[in-house]
């Protein structure tokens, strides 16, 4: 039993850690090479599209923006650029044509880079056909410049407190109720054990010296 408890434990925490890994902000420092608005079907991969920007109608196909990227160590990327609306996850982005028009201003050639961090959340994966979505673009000054991630120190720090303060209660209440609870039921168990080993030792007693009686 304690290896399906760790083994479960271990798939809960997997599936927590690619939530949150998906879900929370990361940031990429990049060399925007070009920009497009390419359409597509969306299908069986449909979780991982944000829903159509916020006021246009709901179709599986549309079109998408896409900001194309080159790492500094000439790695690519391609982000694209939904709005979230009101869904999940919660960045409330309506800003996606506006965002658009940043990226087009920031292009530049590998002779005179302008680098950017873009803050975006979600995978990229070319066998199911999925981007991560860019949120926000910033201009910074070189390649090696450091991006604090505050929203996520701040997201963690509050989910670490808030899950630490939940297994304190879950302990006093272990503690208080349940442990008291099986301690009772132990001993009413092992009195009633008791009452049956006495009343067999009376009933042998019994017929025992009914027997010799006899």
């Amino acid at each position: 039993m304690r290896f399906v408890k760790w083994g479960v434990l271990a798939v809960l925490g997997l599936f927590v850690f690619a939530f949150l890994h998906y879900t929370l902000p990361q940031h990429d420092i990049v060399r925007i090479v070009g920009t497009e608005n390419r359409r597509m079907e969306i299908g069986e991969n449909s979780w991982f599209f944000a829903s159509p920007d916020v006021g246009t109608a709901s179709t599986a196909s549309r079109d998408i923006y896409f900001i194309n990227t080159v790492y500094p160590d000439g790695g690519t990327m391609e982000y694209r650029n939904e709005d979230t609306g009101w869904g999940w996850p919660p960045y409330f982005k309506m800003n996606n044509s506006s965002l658009q028009t940043e990226a087009k201003d920031l292009i530049s050639t590998k002779d005179k880079p302008i680098w950017v961090a873009v803050t975006h959340y979600g995978w990229r994966n070319q066998l199911f056909t999925i981007f991560p979505n860019a949120v926000a673009l910033q201009q910074v000054e070189g390649p090696d410049a450091t991006i604090i991630p505050w929203v996520n120190i701040v997201i963690l720090g509050f989910a670490l407190v808030v899950g630490f303060m939940l297994w304190r209660m879950w302990a006093q209440f272990r503690e208080r109720m349940i442990e008291p609870a099986v301690i009772d039921v132990q001993e009413t168990l092992d009195g009633l054990e008791e009452r049956t080993e006495r009343a067999g030792e009376k009933a042998r007693g019994f017929f025992s010296r009914l027997f010799r009686r006899g």
